[in-house]
């Protein structure tokens, strides 16, 4: 089989989208639009990934440092053809090369493998569109073969009644493409080298020229504008949620679902309305997630709640838990099972293990926490002195009062009680009462201060 080059097309300005951001950087789907492109290239295993850039200057191989893809400057942007020109010094003529584009995100792996099954060929994608308004239309001859490509300004009244339009992906052998590409003439409305002008080349030669239709439609939608980047989305949330509903995932509204990045659902789960998935997500059996949650790079076990309005960031919570409502685990909190954090409690870089609750009102920050702990409402870890940060251990069994503030670094001992009210500076002796209260008084006479006229 050839060896594989990818050439993906990203310089354009995007003036459409009325932003200083190059337009191949806004997301879809919590990812950079070109970012899509260059990981179902990865996953076709080629041998250079060549990434054309431009406007936005060195953000985009900045923001895509961490791919393997080498990056060519379009300096000045003369058209598609001009821009696959650029990329040619880094390619091997003894090879297959395919053309993406950096603003046609939700391309698949299914559909580019059909393109390439044709590899000794000129091969395009194309589709048949009832509205093929601003596109490149496919022409063919009277027996069906594809005679070239015309573009929609350079188009007859009657070429523009054709409905079978160029979406610009296509595939060739790179040694026909170099020669074909070498006599790119710029004779257009555009004054630009269109690579499209390549067919006509081909046909004149002989070469066979294949066509390929994507598996959905949705597939060679590109973004020009923030109305566009706002319906490609929705339209793949919505593949997104039918993919999950298909494999057994419970959705109280697919319309009504965002996942930006990876969300793995095992048996059972349900996600009730306006969810937020971000990063790598893990549910196992029967977890459910209430209402308008956010979850980021988290894994939670089996049979555990996430009540409603509920923030996990960074987190590992384990089987038989309940959270929230309005609650907020962040990043480094590690959460045994059958643990309860309730409203309006807040847990950071913090273990606590099985069976302990934090029901109401509360900030764990920083630390360890034992088995059937209960930390009555108001109660904070005081981790931070200004300057840096201690932590906490409270051990199996305590009891936290409410309105308790555990100064760092300090520790409850096992069984240990801590009467409500209480602020704690020094280590507390297992199995025992302690408390630091003020003594109650009252003061005659005092008045409230009133405001300054």
């Amino acid at each position: 089989m050839s060896a594989l080059n990818i050439v993906i097309l990203a310089a354009g300005k995007g003036t459409r989208m009325h932003s200083d951001k190059p337009k191949v950087l806004h997301a879809i789907a919590g990812k950079a639009m070109l970012q899509h492109v260059v990981d179902v290239a990865a996953n076709l295993k080629p041998s250079k990934t060549v990434v054309v850039y431009g406007h936005g200057g060195e953000t985009v191989p900045k923001a895509l440092v961490d791919s393997n893809a080498l990056f060519v400057l379009q300096e000045p942007q003369l058209g598609t053809g001009h821009a696959v020109q650029q990329a040619l010094p880094q390619l091997n003529d003894d090879s297959v090369s395919l053309v993406l584009y950096g603003d046609v995100p939700l391309i698949q792996q299914d559909t580019l493998e059909k393109i390439l099954a044709h590899k000794d060929s000129l091969t395009l994608l194309t589709q048949n569109l009832a509205d093929p308004k601003g596109y490149g239309r496919i022409v063919r001859d009277q027996s069906g073969k594809v005679s070239c490509i015309i573009e929609e300004k350079d188009a007859s009244s009657e070429q523009r009644q054709i409905q079978e339009i160029n979406t610009g992906i296509l595939a060739a052998p790179t040694g026909l493409l170099r020669e074909w590409l070498g006599k790119l003439r710029n004779e257009n409305a555009q004054g630009e080298y269109y690579l499209t002008d390549i067919v006509a080349m081909a046909v004149a030669q002989g070469v066979v020229i294949q066509t390929v239709q994507p598996t959905h439609a949705w597939e060679v939608m590109g973004i020009n504008s923030k109305v566009q980047l706002a319906q490609l989305e929705r339209i793949w949330q919505l593949e997104l949620a039918d993919r999950l509903m298909k494999q057994g995932v419970t959705l109280a509204d697919p319309a009504r679902l965002d996942i930006r990045g990876e969300l793995i659902c095992e048996r059972d789960v349900e996600i009730d309305v306006g969810c937020i998935f971000e990063g790598r997500v893990q549910l196992g059996n029967g977890v459910k997630v209430g209402a308008y949650s956010v979850v980021k790079n988290t894994r939670i076990a089996s049979s555990t709640h996430i009540a409603p309005y509920s923030h996990i960031d960074q987190a590992e919570i384990g089987e038989q838990c309940h959270i929230g409502p309005f609650a907020r685990i962040r990043p480094g909190s590690k959460l045994q099972n059958d643990v309860h954090i309730g409203n309006f409690v807040e847990i950071k870089n913090s273990d606590i293990a099985s069976s302990s609750k934090a029901n109401h009102l509360s900030y764990i920050g920083d630390a360890t926490v034992g088995s059937r702990v209960n930390i009555g409402a108001g109660t904070i870890t005081c981790n931070y002195d200004g300057a840096n940060k201690f932590r906490t251990v409270i051990e199996d069994d305590a009891f936290i009062g409410s309105d308790t503030q555990l100064v760092a670094p300090v520790t409850v001992g096992r069984g240990a009680t801590i009467g409500a009210g209480s602020t704690i500076t020094k280590d507390t002796p297992s199995g025992e009462l302690t408390l630091s209260r003020a003594k109650q008084i009252s003061v005659p006479g005092w008045q409230r201060p009133t405001k300054k006229k």
